[in-house]
C-alpha cells in the first residue's frame, strides 16, 4: 500500500507561511486577526512592561521573560487603533520574526487570544485592493472560517521597517 505524499501548501503573497497552515487567532478592537502558528513561540498573560525612552508610541518597552529580554509592541497602537486599558484577557503573544541580524523574538499585545484555527488555502482570499492610498502589504490574506473572516497578518512585515531598529536595540 503506497502512502500519498503531502502536497506542499501555496505561499501567501511573498510570505513563507503556507496557505494550509494553522493560525492563532486573536482580537483587536472587535476585529479578528490571525498569525501563522509557526511564528508563535508562546502566549503569556499581561505583565509589567518596562518602558523605553525615545521609542515610537506603539513600542511599549521590554519584559523579562525567564531571563530573556523581549521587546513588546502594542498592536492596537501599531495599527492606529484607540488605546484600551488592559484586562484580565489581555495577553502578549511572543512571535519570532526575521530581522537584519537574524531571528528576533518580539511580544505583541492583543486584546485577547481566541483559538487555533486550521484555514485551508481554498478559504484564503488575497488582501483586498484599495488602490495606492491603503497599504495592505502586511496582510497575508483574508481567511474565511466559522462563518466570519480573519485578517491573516504577515507578522514579519507588520514589525518590519524603520521602527525595527528600535525593537532590535531594545532586545540587545
Amino acid at each position: 500500500m503506497s502512502q500519498a505524499q503531502p502536497q506542499p501548501g501555496k505561499e501567501l503573497h511573498g510570505s513563507t507561511q503556507r496557505k494550509d497552515d494553522k493560525y492563532l487567532t486573536f482580537t483587536l478592537d472587535n476585529e479578528d486577526y490571525g498569525i501563522g502558528l509557526l511564528k508563535v513561540r508562546e502566549i503569556i498573560g499581561i505583565m509589567t512592561i518596562t518602558p523605553l525612552p525615545h521609542t515610537p508610541p506603539y513600542v511599549k518597552g521590554v519584559i523579562n521573560l525567564r531571563g530573556r529580554i523581549i521587546p513588546v509592541v502594542d498592536l492596537r497602537r501599531k495599527f492606529g487603533l484607540e488605546p484600551a486599558g488592559y484586562t484580565r484577557r489581555t495577553c502578549i503573544i511572543v512571535v519570532e520574526v526575521k530581522s537584519l541580524s537574524g531571528a528576533l523574538q518580539i511580544g505583541v499585545v492583543v486584546d485577547f487570544v481566541s483559538e487555533v484555527l486550521p484555514i485551508q488555502g481554498a478559504d484564503i482570499d488575497p488582501p483586498p485592493s484599495f488602490g495606492s492610498s491603503v497599504d495592505t502589504r502586511f496582510i497575508q490574506g483574508i481567511g474565511k472560517a466559522k462563518g466570519g473572516v480573519k485578517i491573516l497578518l504577515d507578522i514579519d512585515r507588520v514589525l518590519a521597517g524603520d521602527e525595527a531598529c528600535f525593537i532590535e536595540e531594545a532586545a540587545a
